[in-house]
């Protein structure tokens, strides 16, 4: 009887797919919507903000944000991020996933609407308000990371589980008269819209269930487990109290875009026309790359298993990054942009049909429910110390090394063929640490964690006491 499984546990392990599974993706993606939009909207956002509030009489060129204050702007919600991914992770093993998930979704809608106001006029009083409220907004995305996928991973039935954790993290002119008086407007509705997925969803995320695994592990409560899943998988499920005391155990990438001209200067476009041309950069790379590279590998995660995939992954971002950085000089004539923005847009295919989204995945599957959520929390937020990194030092690093000819502001850096280099050299460490990673396709959660080894239940230990005496 070693290796016992609680009846409820293998129903979820075994179920069909069925309505509930596809309504949970729904509801655990909307906290990544949330976030995806984030991401998509601030590069706008803040070239709207150098155009309004830092503009200088009598420059050539719109205003930009200051270095610091852009790097205050952009950086703030990564950061609350890191911070929510590491609280919330915690938080949801010790109070379990349902209570902290509401939280986290009320805090991304409040912050969201509340980015988009400003408690004075001054450039100053704007940013510091923008900052505020992208922090804590950050903070409710970053809570949203390991409870999202924990509660998908304890939902899931074993043969899709992979697939279904996937899919959730798949949902100028001249320089002043450039910035129409909307665009004080256009700014905050993009932020303040954010908040309507996100809104939406609260109800439906407030009706789930807590997740059996929870409830049976952490809480010792198989009864309340046995009843929640027999609503979820409409069957019955006996409960079996008795054996619960055995189961102890961003911005970056359109910079380049620039220097390559395929985005063409700043002063030759209004602010709307230049928000247009990054949204549709923006665009295009998500529906020819990021987007089709996530449902990918919704399809393949659970046949190809997350060890190939990932390594897949690595193998051409490494190869695609070195194939853009070492004759790039080459892609920067005209003739030939298209090309660079073709392969550019194959590494993030192959980041999210590979490390991407098993990064997310694996780590909801190979640790004990006790602290999967603690655990996943740890993990994204390492991801996200590595994209904060990430994304300012090749901000700094792609500036031209001649100091002159550097974004205003900016140190001189050693230029944007030297920053690929240092992507392709970091890709390429990540194909070797693949190899420490376990393989978890096909296998139960408890399987996984080892929560069902050394178990047997109390009658049957009983019965070998007396026997032996």
């Amino acid at each position: 009887m070693a290796g016992e499984q609680l009846q409820v546990l293998n129903a979820l392990d075994v179920a069909k797919t069925q309505w509930y599974h596809f309504t949970a993706i729904i509801i655990a993606g909307m906290g990544f919507f949330t976030d995806a939009y984030d991401l998509f909207c601030i590069s706008l956002v803040t070239k709207l903000l150098g155009r309004i509030y830092y503009h200088v009489d009598g420059a050539e060129k719109p205003g930009t944000l200051p270095p610091n204050v852009s790097a205050a702007v952009n950086g703030v919600a990564l950061c609350g991020t890191l911070a929510g991914q590491l609280f919330f992770g915690w938080l949801g093993d010790k109070l379990g996933r349902k209570r902290v998930y509401g939280l986290t979704l009320m805090l991304m809608v409040i912050c969201s609407v509340a980015s988009g106001l400003s408690f004075g006029s001054t450039p100053r009083s704007v940013m510091t308000t923008l900052c505020f409220f992208r922090f804590w907004l950050g903070f409710g995305i970053g809570g949203d990371y390991p409870l999202s996928a924990t509660i998908m991973s304890e939902y899931a039935n074993k043969k899709t589980r992979g697939a279904f954790i996937a899919a959730v993290f798949a949902m100028q002119v001249d320089a002043l008269r450039s910035t129409v008086p909307q665009a004080d407007y256009v700014w905050r509705i993009i932020l303040m819209v954010g908040a309507l997925p996100a809104a939406l969803t609260y109800y439906w995320r407030m009706k789930m269930p807590e997740t059996a695994r929870y409830t049976a592990l952490v809480a010792k409560n198989a009864k309340q487990a046995a009843s929640d899943m027999s609503k979820v998988l409409q069957m019955d499920i006996e409960a079996e109290p008795e054996k619960i005391v055995q189961i102890e155990k961003a911005k970056s990438r359109f910079d380049i875009f620039s220097a390559i001209g395929w985005i063409p200067p700043a002063k030759t476009m209004n602010a709307i026309e230049e928000v247009f041309r990054i949204s549709r950069a923006q665009t295009l790379i998500a529906l020819c790359s990021t987007v089709p590279g996530y449902w990918f590998t919704v399809a393949l995660i659970d046949k190809m298993g997350r060890f190939a995939i990932q390594l897949m992954g690595f193998f051409f971002m490494t190869v695609f990054m070195f194939a853009l950085a070492i004759p790039y000089d080459h892609w920067t004539h005209r003739d030939n942009r298209i090309g660079f923005v073709v392969m550019y847009s194959l590494t993030f295919f192959f980041a999210n049909f590979g490390p991407n989204a098993t990064t997310f995945v694996v780590p909801a599957e190979i640790f004990p429910a006790r602290l999967r959520s603690t655990c996943h929390g740890i993990s994204a937020a390492s991801g996200k110390l590595g994209a904060i990194v990430g994304a300012f030092g090749f901000l700094y690093l792609a500036q031209n090394q001649d100091k002159s000819k550097a974004d205003a502001g900016y140190p001189a850096g050693i230029g944007v063929k030297n920053s690929l280099i240092v992507l392709g050299v970091i890709n390429a460490l990540g194909f070797l640490f693949t190899f420490l990673v376990p393989e978890s396709k096909g296998k139960s959660l408890e399987e996984m964690s080892g929560e069902n080894e050394d178990c047997e239940p109390q009658g049957e230990a009983e019965l070998s006491s007396a026997t032996v005496s």
